[in-house]
């Protein structure tokens, strides 16, 4: 399978640099026909059933860019926090990466600083910092916006670039799907009869992690940590014992219901574990059987992901509708809503 097969053609002025109101993005809707096929988000209690499982991710973002300056020269550097390994060390991307050396120091303000201690192939970088760098994210940090929004980041976005769900910090970007919710639309589901349970799946580099391969197996995905509550386990099963729907809020929600399912011979159990899962068309789905998502780069790891739950063919060929119509993408813009391919 050719990583070219998942391309298709995006005009810049489609790529959103902004949220719209939550709950108002524009909603397209793959198995339905007509004007039925376009919808709001805020239609979905009509277009759910009662006695499904929203299944959202409720990991935060982390205000991971730390901006800073070289200790020897004084230039510039960009820090792209992205995995903690101890109190005070942590990998990170630096730009600009290729003059980072081993042994070079790095300094912030509040009199933050921190040793470069080795630089890996794939271009990360392990620094040790002179303290715990957490309680400096919140006043030094700034939101990592995706560089396709093509602004520096504002005050607006440490709430825009976040879900009504966040509760457990780790990620390095959004769990876009869940960026269009609201607490009045959540309440509107319940009424439905529509219940809603949490995992977690820390969004690292690995989920934008470039495919630079010409075939797609030939790519590797990097691990990712997740973790699911027992209450998500038993949510779970009593959708399934009752005949419902489990229905993924994200590409991260299907990463961490599958993976876990994998790892434990086809149930989803409570517990704390790591995926490299990488879902392209051919994959077996054992978990969900509906998918909110917003729409993805070409090419990427998301997209094919989408393609092998609901048909490439079909994805595409609604992609390619969505940007006839002027639909928003990526992760400020507007959704689909698929169930999943028989």
């Amino acid at each position: 399978m050719l990583v070219a097969d998942f391309d298709y053609h995006l005009p810049d002025d489609r790529i959103a640099q902004h949220p719209a109101p939550r709950g108002e993005s524009r909603l397209l809707v793959l198995d339905a026909e007509g004007d039925e096929r376009h919808r709001r988000v805020r239609d979905l209690p009509d277009l759910l059933q009662p006695g499904d499982l929203l299944v959202v991710n409720d990991t935060r973002v982390l205000p991971a860019r730390l901006l800073g300056r070289r200790a020897a020269t004084g230039a510039r550097v960009e820090l792209l926090l992205a995995e903690q390994r101890s109190p005070t060390e942590w990998e990170a991307l630096a730009k600009p990466g290729r003059r980072t050396r081993p042994g070079e120091r790095l300094r912030f303000a509040d009199g933050l600083e921190a040793e470069v201690v080795a630089k890996g192939d794939d271009g990360r970088h392990r620094l040790r910092f002179s303290e715990p760098v957490e309680p400096h994210l919140e006043r030094l940090g700034h939101v990592p916006l995706p560089p396709y929004i093509k602004r520096p980041d504002s005050p607006a976005d440490r709430q825009d670039y976040q879900t009504i769900f966040a509760r457990r910090p780790g990620a390095i970007a959004a769990p876009t799907a869940g960026l269009h919710f609201t607490a009045a639309l959540v309440e509107a589901l319940a009424g439905r009869g529509v219940a809603l349970t949490a995992v977690t799946l820390h969004v690292g580099l690995g989920t934008f992690k470039p495919v630079t391969a010409r075939l797609v197996h030939e790519h590797r995905m990097d691990g990712e940590r997740f973790e699911i509550p027992s209450e998500a386990q038993l949510a779970l099963r009593r959708t399934r014992d009752a005949g419902g729907r489990v229905v993924a809020v994200g590409t991260t929600v299907v990463r961490a219901l599958e993976g876990s399912a994998l790892l434990s011979g086809g149930e989803v159990l409570a517990g704390r574990g790591a995926t490299d899962l990488f879902i392209t068309p051919g994959f077996r789905f054992q978990v969900v059987d509906a998918l909110l998502t917003n729409f993805h780069l070409p090419r990427s790891t998301l997209l094919m992901l989408v393609c092998a739950f609901a048909g490439r063919d079909r994805v595409l060929a609604a992609y390619a509708e969505a940007v006839a119509r002027g639909y928003r993408f990526y992760s400020y813009g507007d959704a689909m809503l698929a169930t999943r391919l028989r």
